[in-house]
């Protein structure tokens, strides 16, 4: 399927490795031009290389989206290298784990900042230039524990992944008019080398063995490719009544019956 994307410039977030890396190559893969970002000079300018030597178009920019000046700095990058904004892809996040009573404001002020007002701070300073295309998409990658109770220690991680659901659902409504469409996707237990979930499988093997037939209906973990392919299409014409939706990728592993 020709998802239409090609020459459209999408800024992804967090694309340096893991599911920002396989996003930003399924945009590539259907000819879009990319803007991507991570804080790690190193890894951000590998990926891009790779992108390019598939034939991409790549302006990469090592940014800490922590900053003030963040959006705005990674939209001027867009319009520099490509003349506008078609797709913005939130990526970025990251988890704290550690029983309620003993988080502290520190550690929320941190995560809010992390998960919730970067993709905040880039969306709000994209708008203006999707608003220039008359339209465009903009895509929350999520959690699967921002629909439903993640579990003992997971209260920042569930609390600031159901934000981002949230406010992508009131931001749809707002932008429809405008044509400028507002997703979230909701990843569950996606594996990829040097993730969380790789990390665990290599140290005991056995154990997640058996966790994944009691918590993985389809016997197996996710793949980075199966969230990008999602995302492209969301990125693109052809999700046109698709807006102000979260959905799932995660194989059945949700409980939620919404």
């Amino acid at each position: 399927m020709d998802l239409g994307l090609d020459r459209k410039v999408a800024i992804v977030t967090g694309a340096s490795r893991g599911i920002g890396r396989g996003i930003a190559g399924a945009l590539a893969r259907e000819g879009a031009r990319l803007v991507i970002c991570a804080r790690g000079a190193e890894a951000l300018d590998a990926a891009a290389s790779e992108l390019r030597g598939s034939g991409a178009q790549v302006e990469a920019l090592a940014l800490d989206l922590g900053d003030a000046d963040a959006g705005e700095r990674l939209v001027e990058a867009a319009r520099s290298a490509f003349g506008g904004v078609d797709v913005v892809v939130n990526n970025v996040g990251g988890n704290r784990r550690k029983p309620f009573e003993e988080t502290t404001d520190e550690d929320w002020r941190e995560l809010f900042d992390l998960n919730v007002a970067t993709a905040f701070r880039v969306t709000r300073a994209a708008i203006p230039a999707l608003r220039e295309r008359k339209g465009g998409s903009v895509v929350f990658i999520a959690s699967i524990f921002g629909r439903e109770a993640g579990g003992p220690g997971l209260s920042i991680y569930n609390t600031t992944k159901s934000a981002m659901i949230s406010a992508a659902r009131i931001m749809a409504l707002e932008l429809a008019p405008e044509g400028i469409r507002v997703n979230s996707v909701a990843p569950g237990s996606i594996r990829f080398p040097g993730g969380s979930w790789d990390r665990r499988v290599k140290e005991n093997p056995e154990a997640m063995a058996t966790w994944v037939k009691d918590n993985l209906p389809l016997g197996r973990f996710g793949t980075v490719e199966e969230v990008a392919d999602l995302v492209a299409f969301l990125a693109s014409d052809r999700a046109s009544l698709l807006t102000g939706t979260c959905i799932p990728v995660d194989g059945s592993q949700g409980h939620t019956l919404i």
